[in-house]
């Protein structure tokens, strides 16, 4: 058969769909599922919650029962309202992802890079990290307000060491609840730190001390800014959950000077039956969390993270 007729042949016959498209249609295909998912459950819930936060009641109906609307008003109502609620939810969340990254930096330094090498060391360690998520969130709180409940032993030892006076507690204090978040979440703040220092190229911390570079130069100077990414990441996964937990507000303080906006949305939502409030509040938080996580991230000159 001649160059040409094969030629011929190939042009006259079915050809195949081009390589880009195939590529398209397969990424199409990959990604389905997944937009599928986040429309269902991300983008029509949040929907569903904007569309409630406008909700009026109905005339003359009976408690709990709304209409649609867009009554703005709501917002401003629920902040002038629970603006304290809001800003002590922020600001235990602050404290705790302080207290997590002071504790957990430490933590993650010594498994990362004192124990490099002994893998059976590290694994022991990083199970103990993450062994309390094999208990319940509920249970590991209840256990917590044990500890600190007034016959327990860390109040009888301080007002022995007359370090709390004898009329105090530590229980539906904000002390309590920020307790109750640090341990909760710490585990967030290890991992990733953990996973930072893991890359860390020794040499660089060798090569610091052959400069004659203090061990508190090379952390400031190296370690430090190298593990960055992962203190980031840690404090965004612990500040986030916190901000809105309601778990630790309501066993370890319940009271109105531990009252955080995730108990009162709670509260508004399954008691009062105030549907609008409660949304409103839910977004409210979700728009101020968005804001001060871009805001920290780009301070922080993280930016590939949003």
């Amino acid at each position: 058969m001649s160059i040409a007729a094969a030629l011929g042949e190939s042009v006259s016959g079915d050809s195949a769909p081009p390589p880009r498209r195939t590529a398209q249609r397969a990424h199409l295909v990959l990604l389905g599922p997944g937009l599928i998912y986040l429309v269902l459950f991300f983008v029509v819930p949040v929907g569903a919650l904007l569309a409630t936060s406008l909700y009026v009641p109905v005339p003359g109906g009976d408690v709990g029962e709304y209409q649609p609307a867009l009554h703005w008003q709501n917002y401003t109502d629920a902040i002038a309202q629970f603006w304290p609620a809001i800003l002590r939810s922020f600001w235990f969340a602050f404290l705790a992802t302080v207290a997590s990254l002071v504790i957990g930096y430490p933590l993650a330094y010594a498994i990362a890079v004192r124990a490099r090498g002994r893998k059976l060391l590290q694994g022991l360690l990083l199970v103990l990290v993450v062994a309390p998520f094999f208990t319940s969130f509920i249970l590991r709180t209840i256990a917590w307000k044990q500890i600190l409940a007034d016959d327990a032993l860390v109040v009888t030892l301080l007002h022995w060491l007359h370090l709390l006076p004898a009329d105090e507690r530590l229980t539906a204090t904000p002390f309590a609840v920020v307790s109750g978040l640090t341990y909760n979440f710490l585990p967030f703040m290890v991992l990733p730190i953990f996973a930072a220092l893991e890359r860390l190229d020794s040499r660089l911390l060798e090569a610091g001390a052959d400069l004659y570079a203090s061990p508190t130069t090379t952390f400031r100077t190296v370690t430090w800014p190298l593990s960055m990414p992962g203190v980031v990441a840690g404090t965004l996964l612990v500040f986030i959950p916190a901000a809105g937990d309601y778990v630790n507000a309501s066993l370890l303080g319940n009271n109105t000077n531990t009252a955080m906006v995730g108990q009162v949305i709670d509260a508004r939502f399954f008691k009062v039956l105030d549907y609008p409030t409660a949304a409103s509040l839910s977004v409210v938080l979700m728009v101020a969390i968005l804001l001060l996580v871009g805001a920290y991230i780009r301070r922080s000159g993280t930016e590939d993270l949003l």
